[in-house]
């Protein structure tokens, strides 16, 4: 088995959100890996005195513990009770009920000598390779299914010259509309203080056999396929399992240094977090 890390921040000012996590063995058998992207907080009060790092270290290291304990409990079930866990770390002095209490992406990945389990939920992915060398992303697509007046005011925002006072007050429109619509119906859904939200995430099994390798990316990471389109979902795969995860987060940092004011290719964030896991069953 060959397994392979890496993780940078966005800013090196800042803590890294990102948490990633691999388990050997899972239950005395196979093993477990989990990857959470944590979601950079508001600049305005939102009603909890804890960072997003505090919050994907708990929330990850339950869902590591439980994902490689529990070979009982379905991968939905032990997000469910990770975030139930973490919730209850800060119920009594933070506002839980908040848009934006500390919240996650997730990736979690379960496997023995017969089956693979995953789970995904929001904008991390899953690539999943099969011995013939097809790569098959899992992904949870809808942050990019959003409503057409949604896309419409973040296109209207890119528009507008970088800097200027209307860019801003309508990147803050935007902002907003995707606001109303996180861990919503018709809307997107990131692991918070509900458990529920993991019946919403993206969950699957495959056979052991069919697969040959993995890959779990934070959406810093993905932005090699997703934004700067230097190769598909394939390429990406091959270029981890050559060069190793520094390698893709070193090609995304050049990226985005190459388009310092995010012109050429407009992203939320100029630098982001940006997170790889491979392991090679």
């Amino acid at each position: 088995m060959r397994l392979d890390l890496a993780t940078v921040p966005g800013d090196p000012q800042r803590p890294n959100e990102d948490y990633a996590s691999i388990a050997l063995p899972a239950s005395g058998q196979g093993g477990a890996l989990v990857l959470l992207d944590g979601v950079t907080p508001p600049p305005d009060p939102y009603g909890c005195s804890h960072s997003v790092p505090w919050f994907t270290a708990r929330l990850g290291g339950a869902l590591l513990e439980l994902s490689g304990s529990r070979r009982d409990m379905p991968l939905a079930d032990c997000l469910a009770a990770a975030i139930t866990r973490t919730a209850d770390a800060h119920r009594d002095t933070c506002d839980l009920s908040h848009v934006r209490t500390p919240q996650a992406t997730v990736v979690v990945v379960r496997w023995d000598a017969d089956r693979v389990e995953h789970l995904v939920l929001s904008d991390s992915s899953l690539l999943i390779e099969a011995p013939d060398g097809t790569v098959t992303p899992v992904l949870d697509s809808r942050l990019d299914e959003l409503p057409h007046s949604v896309r419409a005011l973040r296109a209207a925002a890119r528009a507008l010259p970088h800097g200027s006072a209307e860019r801003r007050a309508a990147g803050a429109e935007y902002g907003r509309a995707v606001e109303a619509l996180r861990n919503a119906e018709g809307g997107f859904f990131t692991a918070a203080a509900d458990p529920d939200v993991a019946r919403r995430a993206v969950t699957g099994t495959t056979p052991r056999t069919a697969v040959r390798a993995l890959a779990a990316l934070s959406d810093g990471a993905t932005r090699w396929v997703e934004i700067f389109r230097e190769g598909d979902w394939t390429e990406s795969f091959a270029l981890l399992r050559k060069e190793g995860t520094q390698a893709l987060l070193d090609r995304v940092r050049a990226a985005e240094d190459a388009d310092p004011d995010g012109v050429t290719f407009p992203r939320g964030k100029l630098h982001d977090d940006a997170t790889a896991i491979y392991a090679e069953l």
